[in-house]
């Protein structure tokens, strides 16, 4: 993954941080939840097919970005939250390399393949 996406997506999760700081929320809420997407990992316990789905779905920033918007439509800080956090743990994840999963293997992602 080449340094300029890095540095995007190092930008998009100082967005998230700079979205939670609206919110009405401690910080210590946004470190301790910064991590609970990677939940999605346990489909892994039951097939590479599953835990990918499950990883993907908990890793998509276009869902954070609905569930943000949802939550500013509904009034609902927690789903904006909940949204933020997606977002900013997906963009994280990306500086780092780690990207969407295709089905056959956790390694094998959409920013190449992990074991490289």
């Amino acid at each position: 993954m080449s340094l300029v996406l890095k540095m995007e997506e190092l930008l998009l999760f100082v967005l998230g941080v700079y979205f939670f700081n609206i919110l009405d929320f401690s910080w210590w809420w946004f470190l301790v939840l910064l991590l609970t997407p990677d939940i999605g990992m346990l489909g892994y316990l039951v097939s590479a097919k599953v835990g990918a789905i499950t990883y993907n779905v908990l890793h998509h920033k276009g869902l954070a970005v609905l569930l943000y918007l949802g939550g500013i439509y509904l009034g609902s800080q927690i789903i904006q939250l909940i949204g933020v956090i997606l977002f900013s743990h997906a963009a994280l994840d990306r500086v780092f390399g780690y990207g969407l999963k295709y089905l056959d293997n956790f390694k094998h992602t959409h920013l190449g393949n992990l074991e490289k």
